[in-house]
């Protein structure tokens, strides 16, 4: 009964159907250790292949609850073998609404010399079945503090997909960019929201609207709520060092929220998960499974 009244303290007015209260997800991590996460629906990937380095290994094990957050470790020597990456799914069942998450980046290796091209995000995704999919859906944050993909500029992208064939690579999307350091010390947590309603999507940082994106990048199909951390072909940048000693990136995540079907703003959003955890609410998962209920694979 406490969960469920927390739960509708947002009134139906906020939901993209009009009297209808909108379903939630909320996880806040605080959980004793990952096999506590992983009963709550959570995957940690294990399976190779995109995206990353060639030969890089994901590593369940990189995942990790620290003071009530969850941690994504990632380390490199600039070699695929060098390498390790992590990623964690939630089941595959999300589609319109509002997607939000309290993240703390990292500009700098927490050991090692800086300069590997790292890749941290929060992303919604469904598979790819084969080469431009006419049903692939994905809505990406992706943060690279040493820059990649041809730029050493920091950035962050926020990616409304349409399409992609992996090899050779040509994909179709929307993105935007936003420039400067998101993982400086001062500037340390950063909340990310994404609105998914009526055709078009809204993306937010720290409450500033950065972009909208619609049209054929629209999502179609239920999608994982995703993060990982992971290293980009091409790196590294010259201050690193290919085969020398590891760096160590971290990422960490303080919460994640959905609200089915529901457009909140970022104010309303942190107002919510300030109630639930005013409330002793560490979690719910109201969101019912698609119909018929979907694979929830954690390998892209």
């Amino acid at each position: 009964m406490k969960t469920w009244f927390a739960a509708t303290l947002v009134v139906a007015a906020m939901s993209a159907h009009a009297g209808q209260e909108p379903a939630f997800f909320f996880d806040d991590f605080s959980y004793a250790d990952t096999a506590a996460l992983f009963k709550q629906g959570w995957t940690a990937r294990s399976a190779p292949g995109h995206p990353g380095l060639p030969g890089a290994r994901w590593a369940p094990e990189a995942l990790s609850l620290v003071d009530g957050q969850l941690r994504l470790r990632g380390t490199t020597d600039g070699t695929g073998p060098g390498t390790t990456q992590v990623q964690v799914c939630h089941q595959r069942k999300y589609l319109a609404g509002t997607y939000a998450a309290r993240l703390r980046f990292s500009d700098q290796p927490v050991s090692g010399a800086d300069g590997d091209p790292v890749i941290q995000t929060f992303y919604a995704v469904s598979p790819l079945k084969h080469d431009f999919d006419p049903e692939f859906s994905e809505l990406d944050w992706e943060y690279l503090p040493n820059g990649g993909w041809g730029s050493d500029k920091t950035r962050i992208y926020g990616i409304t997909w349409q399409t992609v064939r992996l090899e050779p690579w040509l994909a179709f999307n929307q993105q935007h960019e936003e420039f400067g350091p998101l993982g400086e010390r001062g500037r340390d947590w950063h909340t990310l929201v994404m609105q998914v309603a009526d055709g078009r999507t809204y993306w937010f940082i720290d409450g500033r609207k950065v972009d909208e994106h619609g049209g054929r990048n629209y999502p179609v199909v239920p999608m994982s709520i995703n993060f990982n951390l992971w290293f980009s072909p091409g790196g590294p940048l010259p201050t690193g060092d290919a085969g020398g000693p590891p760096r160590v990136y971290e990422q960490d995540v303080d919460w994640v929220f959905h609200a089915k079907d529901a457009v909140l703003s970022p104010a309303q959003v942190e107002a919510q998960v300030k109630r639930w955890r005013a409330g002793g609410i560490a979690r719910l998962d109201q969101v019912p499974p698609a119909t018929p209920a979907l694979e929830s694979r954690c390998d892209f």
